[in-house]
């Protein structure tokens, strides 16, 4: 919804019933939606993505409730929504209910067009970084990637990958020399990682063909498409979901033209569950997230995270969020008590109200809002109600949406996967007994060391278990031993 500057119109001032609108100048300043479960953030979201849509700009949301397909049909379908439509006399300001163009994406290809990347354009480095290999483990990855550049092995899957790991440690002898040393211990920790990243469905994403990410920047009848990425299975992935989300930004950040900052965004990200990309994360890919979200806004992407509560999220990120919707939070425990004053505390104070109580107070569907102005520089907080949305809330028919996803022109493109003769088929087919015979040594030597290192462990965890019982029989008995002599002596004194 557009005001008649046409500025993405968001929320309403409670005590004026002023519109709150953000400044398209400054939305690839970046911004967060946070609130406790249940409070609006998924509307609150849908909001957002349907007025930049309205303004011609793209959207990419991932999807992790399974209930942001609606604007794909009119809204109009939840009562409270058209009582406040009504209520705040919004058709007077060119609300209307009504679809909005929608493209369906999935990582695994069940409920949107599959999104695949390959290997080769994932990278070692970011590979590494995703994997959280120590220096020589990722120094081992690029020394894979560059004998299968030398040897043209594609690498355009796992398989592919795990393969031409396999075949490199094996012949480690000969690439020596022009490549460097590689040790089973460090291959074997690589093949872990990748069969980790397998065991999370990473063979569906990585693969051919490959989704070229600009096909995300699309317009149809003067409005931005939105992209919605499935992700109720993939959010069950959380090693998968971030190295797709690395990866996507990574590439954006690599594709697209520098362009300083434009009268409006190329495109809007919007991040949920985003303490899923940091929570337990290496210390590279968070660093690697930091300096995409810092650098990318030159080049007209603007990021929204969603999540619980701002802590969610790293100081280094957070303070580049310039754009922020904060509904309720919950302050039963004092960690959350202090939860809520560290949220109060990152607004520009309104002498209006204290930030503080208003967060705990907030009902459903309102917020603090505090967006950037044309200077780039924070408004002061408002107490505001989140606008409705003008698309549907809550999920289309299941099968309204394949019928979308089979008529899009993408699925023509991307919905087959294509086999092709890559490293793992090459490699397969040019290996000799003698070859397959030292791999499979090898193979079986590492599977040793592996068995070898999980028995010590067994045997280090059986032994502290035996050190914890000694110490507490221990304790048991010093403070048993005098309270049975004291009983005993109180016997035989009344005996």
């Amino acid at each position: 919804m557009l005001d008649r500057e046409n500025r993405p119109l968001l929320a309403l001032e409670q005590t004026e019933r002023r519109l709150l609108a953000l400044v398209p100048k400054t939305a690839n300043r970046h911004g967060l939606i946070a609130g406790a479960t249940g409070t609006g953030k998924t509307v609150t979201l849908q909001t957002m993505a349907e007025t930049f849509s309205d303004l011609g700009v793209p959207v990419f949301a991932a999807d992790v409730k399974g209930d942001l397909s609606g604007p794909a049909e009119a809204g109009g379908n939840a009562e409270s929504v058209r009582r406040r439509v009504r209520e705040w006399r919004l058709e007077d300001r060119g609300f209307s209910f009504r679809p909005y163009p929608v493209q369906f994406w999935d990582v695994f290809g069940s409920a949107g067009v599959p999104v695949r990347a390959t290997v080769a354009g994932m990278g070692p480095l970011l590979l590494g970084r995703l994997l959280d290999l120590n220096e020589t483990q990722t120094a081992v990855l690029h020394m894979v990637f560059a004998v299968a550049g030398d040897e043209g092995l594609e690498l355009a899957d796992l398989k592919d990958l795990r393969r031409a790991l396999e075949y490199v440690s094996g012949n480690a002898p000969r690439y020596a020399a022009a490549y460097g040393n590689i040790s089973a211990a460090s291959a074997g920790a690589v093949q872990r990682g990748l069969m980790l990243l397998a065991s999370q469905g990473a063979g569906d994403f990585f693969g051919e063909p490959a989704l070229n990410v600009e096909d995300f920047i699309r317009t149809e009848g003067g409005r931005g498409v939105l992209n919605i990425l499935a992700a109720d299975r993939l959010i069950r992935a959380p090693k998968l979901y971030a190295v797709f989300l690395v990866w996507l930004l990574t590439r954006l950040f690599d594709v697209l033209p520098e362009t300083g900052d434009p009268d409006k965004p190329r495109l809007v990200f919007f991040f949920d569950e985003a303490h899923l990309l940091f929570n337990d994360a290496p210390r590279a890919l968070l660093e690697k997230v930091e300096q995409v979200v810092r650098l990318i806004r030159s080049k007209g992407v603007g990021v929204y995270f969603v999540s619980q509560s701002p802590s969610d999220l790293p100081d280094t990120v957070l303070g580049q969020l310039g754009n922020r919707v904060q509904h309720a939070l919950r302050a039963f425990t004092p960690r959350d008590l202090k939860a809520v004053r560290a949220a109060a505390a990152t607004f520009r104070a309104n002498p209006a109200f204290s930030a503080e109580q208003a967060l705990t107070e907030l009902g459903t569907g309102e917020a603090l809002v505090s967006l950037l102005d044309e200077q780039g520089m924070p408004r002061p907080v408002e107490r505001a109600f989140i606008l409705p949305p003008q698309g549907r809330i809550g999920p289309i028919d299941p099968g309204k949406r394949e019928g979308l996803v089979k008529a899009s022109l993408f699925y023509r493109a991307y919905g087959r996967r294509e086999e092709r003769v890559t490293a793992f088929e090459r490699l397969e087919g040019a290996e000799t007994a003698k070859e397959r015979a030292t791999r499979e040594k090898i193979a079986a030597r590492a599977a040793k060391e592996e068995a070898k290192r999980r028995a010590a462990q067994e045997k280090e965890e059986q032994r502290a278990g035996e050190r914890q019982r000694r110490f507490w029989g221990g304790m048991v008995k010093s403070v048993l031993a005098p309270l049975a002599r004291s009983a005993l002596r109180s016997l035989f004194r009344r005996g």
